[in-house]
């Protein structure tokens, strides 16, 4: 009984510091997510003009937010696939743009919400909406490509390559309210109304925590996912190349 339970410590792989860091930021992430549904729909108080669908904001601006995130990470990688040609970046960069396009589709569904009851419409091509939804099929466009093309490494260029120009809508999205007449608001700043009340300060500063840190773990996750499935590929590769694999002879 000894020597089997030693045998099955032996099998048993350590936890390593990565997966206890991964497994912290995910409990701290849930843990935010509650105390911010709890304050942000019990703490704060109703806004006077457009009333409770106002609380649609501490969920529409950090999801903006967090794809930011994502877009940066994706150009971060691309970048670095370009100048290396590292799989690292290739994957961190896939990642990247799956974590915008997820929160893409948060914010493209917030907001019209948001603005049916603040504009009385659901859309308008208002400067920063038009250039968030370029964003967004930019960055579909390069996960269909990237999804389609094949993993050749002339095929990553090339979607490294609209991963890098894809980013240079970050800043027009950002600043299009200042250089462009449109509806979206400043609603942080004190033209847009601004947080009066301090609980409503405490719910969007934890729900941008809350959002970062999701966003972290999504990109964390996916990254090591898309490298375990290179290396996975490649391994079926050498198996086929060694006459290892049945699916060769098949094919034959």
């Amino acid at each position: 009984m000894i020597t089997s339970a030693h045998s099955m410590a032996a099998r048993t792989p350590p936890v390593r510091r990565a997966d206890l860091i991964f497994g912290a930021i995910m409990v701290v992430a849930t843990i935010l997510f509650v105390v911010v549904l709890h304050i942000v729909f019990f703490a704060t108080p109703i806004e006077k003009r457009m009333g409770i669908v106002q609380k649609i904001f501490y969920f529409h601006v950090p999801s903006a937010y967090s794809m930011y995130l994502g877009a940066t990470a994706c150009f971060v990688g691309s970048l670095g696939f370009l100048l290396t040609g590292n799989d690292k970046f290739d994957a961190f960069a896939r990642a990247g743009a799956e974590l915008a396009v997820v929160f893409a589709c948060i914010v493209l569904t917030t907001g019209p919400l948001w603005a049916a009851k603040a504009w009385g419409f659901y859309w308008t091509w208002d400067p920063r909406l038009t250039t968030t939804m370029l964003s967004a099929l930019i960055y579909v466009s390069y996960l269909v490509l990237r999804s389609f093309s094949g993993d050749g490494t002339g095929e990553k260029k090339f979607g490294a390559a609209l991963g890098v120009l894809g980013a240079a809508n970050l800043p027009i999205i950002h600043f299009s309210v200042q250089k462009w007449t449109g509806q979206h608001p400043t609603v942080i700043t004190s033209k847009g109304g601004g947080l009066q009340h301090p609980n409503m300060k405490i719910a969007l500063g934890l729900s941008f925590l809350a959002f970062t840190l999701f966003a972290i773990a999504l990109l964390w996750a996916r990254t090591r996912l898309e490298l375990g499935r290179m290396r996975l590929a490649r391994a079926e590769e050498d198996a086929i190349d060694l006459g290892l694999d049945d699916r060769a002879e098949a094919g034959e």
